[in-house]
């Protein structure tokens, strides 16, 4: 693999550039960015060697990490573009919609359906690092609808940064990250709306504000304009963890209503088994 091309010069195609570059310096990276700004940082931070909109016809993979709701029309573009060596990865959070869409794409076997399970609450190429990939997960979904020798190109970048593979099918990774992602980015988006609705009454509550509430609504300070299209895009999915996580606030409420203090107590006992989840999930 000698030449990369990164579509979206923000947090996860920078890290993955800078992490890229890390392990294989020889790499001859190139990329574009809708923002100008983006383009000027990535240039000046090194994680790209040159702007250009389109990649070289021997590029040997391009990377598209750009909002949910661009993805397809860009996935197209790309494929209709490339050459016959080239493979294309996304980067996208969400899956079904963006297979959907280039199922029968004449290039179809040139595309791989990704997802790095990476990210910070920060945003553009500033905010990117080298080591944000390591030892993380990356998803991959219609593994078998991609060339076999032309996967090997994201395998080899892949093995570079020290990522887990795991397989899934997009609807199934639809359907899990509204829960375990998506539902959190929406939950600390609200909670932040909550207390700031608040403060409109007492300037004075962030001052009793702690590392608790700071952890919780961290997540609040996400780019919208990554995470707007992603809920939408998500929307049948994110409505149903929706729909269960109000039903379980509702019931808290009640039981906090009617004085049930063994009914909390119980079902905050039964809660700390997440502990146990989070602790084997971190060493898988």
């Amino acid at each position: 693999m000698k030449k990369v091309h990164i579509i979206g010069l923000g947090l996860l195609g920078g890290s993955f550039a800078l992490g890229l570059r890390k392990s294989k310096p020889e790499i001859s990276i190139t990329g574009f960015d809708i923002d100008t700004q983006n383009q000027k940082d990535a240039l000046t931070l090194g994680i790209i060697d040159k702007v250009q909109e389109k990649a070289d016809a021997d590029t040997d993979l391009v990377i598209l990490a750009t909002p949910a709701n661009t993805l397809a029309k860009i996935l197209i573009q790309t494929l209709d573009e490339v050459g016959p060596e080239t493979l294309v990865v996304d980067f996208g959070s969400t899956k079904e919609a963006l297979c959907k869409a280039v199922a029968n794409h004449p290039k179809r076997a040139q595309f791989l359906a990704g997802h790095p399970i990476a990210g910070t609450e920060y945003s553009g190429p500033k905010a990117a690092f080298d080591s944000l990939l390591d030892r993380k997960v990356f998803i991959i979904c219609e593994m078998e609808k991609t060339d076999i020798h032309l996967k090997a190109k994201a395998y080899d970048a892949l093995e570079a940064l020290n990522m887990k593979i795991r397989f899934m099918d997009p609807e199934e990774h639809d359907r899990q990250l509204a829960f375990v992602s998506h539902l959190s980015h929406i939950s600390s988006f609200m909670l932040g709306k909550t207390v700031l609705d608040k403060m409109e009454d007492d300037r004075n509550i962030f001052d009793m504000a702690g590392s608790g509430f700071a952890s919780t609504v961290r997540l609040a300070k996400s780019s919208p304009a990554m995470w707007a299209p992603i809920v939408l895009e998500n929307k049948g999915n994110v409505l149903e963890a929706l729909g269960k996580y109000i039903d379980c606030l509702q019931g808290f409420k009640q039981k906090i209503e009617s004085e049930d203090f063994d009914g909390l107590y119980r079902e905050m006992q039964e809660i700390n088994q997440i502990r146990d989840v989070l602790d084997l999930g971190g060493k898988s």
